[in-house]
């Protein structure tokens, strides 16, 4: 499948600082009482209050395929979509189907295996596929409209961060170097079942970080990369960042093939697009800061805690299932920024 497509997974996003620039002459929606969170701070999902007790959380995301099965990228496609209801603190409901592919080049029998993924997925968070639409594209194209329910209480946005603050990423880094690998040949069988587990892990801790009042602010780590999302979230909060680029985890082989100068063409664009709003140390090896602007299809939760909180949060992720779960870095008072050094 990916050879009938020019990109793949979150990699095939517009990059950050185009998306800016094409927000920029798009004519603001007018203000509505029940609309709480917009596209103002270039949140996860958008959310409507329903009532004191109700607030709907809707998103939509879809891409081409940065795997061969049909199979794996329905699933893939699933997880990535229901993760921004997850990291607003809800609970999915219900999803619709997004469907593009290129009739006549695949058979019923693949399409229907990529919807069958999606269903899989969606089945394993307790919704269902209830409709969407088809159409007959140049390139496959796949992804799902997610809607959640969340108490309007406990809605977690990205700009919510707070001077000390410890951020916490969920999943392990590299799943666009290692899908660059993949398309190239050089991928093994443990980076590329690694890879698959890391896109197919639902990120089902968000709809329970909305109960931790430790909890500022919540994002999750897709197409712009650690940086781009922490930078979202510094933006969105008003305050400073700080990553630590030895804290992450990252899959299995993606450092050696990160060093051996496997890339992505949106990690390069990624980084272009930060500006002078992103600042590294002059020793920072090419190939590292690589994986922070890699581009993570389904990737993890970042999260933004009170220092008080984080014993608590971290329990609950391993608990979960996550793992590769670390502190990755801290937020800080001062202009909105990434700074890559050590953590204190």
């Amino acid at each position: 499948m990916t050879s009938l497509a020019h990109g793949g997974g979150c990699g095939c996003k517009i990059a950050p600082d185009v998306l800016q620039s094409i927000l920029a002459s798009t004519p603001q929606a007018a203000p509505f009482a029940n609309l709480m969170v917009g596209a103002e701070t270039s949140d996860d999902a958008a959310v409507w209050r329903l009532n004191d007790e109700q607030a709907l959380v809707a998103t939509t995301d879809f891409f081409m395929p940065m795997v061969d099965d049909p199979f794996d990228f329905g699933r893939i496609a699933a997880t990535n979509a229901l993760s921004d209801v997850y990291a607003m603190g809800a609970t999915p409901i219900f999803a619709l189907a997004i469907v593009g592919m290129p009739i006549g080049q695949l058979s019923a029998e693949t399409i229907g295996k990529v919807l069958q993924g999606g269903a899989s997925v969606c089945a394993a968070a307790g919704v269902p596929i209830a409709g969407g639409h088809s159409i007959d594209s140049v390139e496959p194209i796949y992804g799902l409209v997610a809607l959640g329910l969340v108490h309007p209480d406990r809605v977690l946005t990205n700009r919510g961060a707070q001077a000390g603050d410890v951020l916490i990423l969920t999943k392990a880094l590299g799943v666009g170097v290692l899908s660059a690998a993949f398309k190239q040949g050089r991928l093994d069988e443990e980076g590329y079942a690694a890879m698959i587990a890391s896109m197919t892990q639902l990120n089902t801790p968000g709809a329970g970080l909305s109960a931790f009042p430790a909890v500022h602010a919540v994002t999750d780590v897709t197409g712009f990369g650690l940086l781009g999302h922490a930078l979202e979230m510094a933006r969105g909060s008003g305050v400073a960042v700080e990553i630590d680029p030895t804290a992450p985890v990252y899959l299995p082989g993606a450092g050696d093939l990160a060093a051996d100068g496997v890339r992505t063409g949106a990690s390069t664009r990624n980084w272009a697009a930060y500006g002078g709003s992103v600042t590294l140390p002059p020793d920072l090896p090419v190939w590292r800061r690589d994986l922070l602007t890699d581009p993570q299809t389904a990737g993890g939760l970042l999260i933004s805690a009170a220092p008080e909180g984080v014993e608590a949060v971290m329990d609950m992720l391993c608990a979960m299932g996550f793992s590769a779960s670390r502190c990755v870095g801290r937020v800080m008072t001062g202009a909105p920024s990434v700074i890559v050094g050590r953590s204190a």
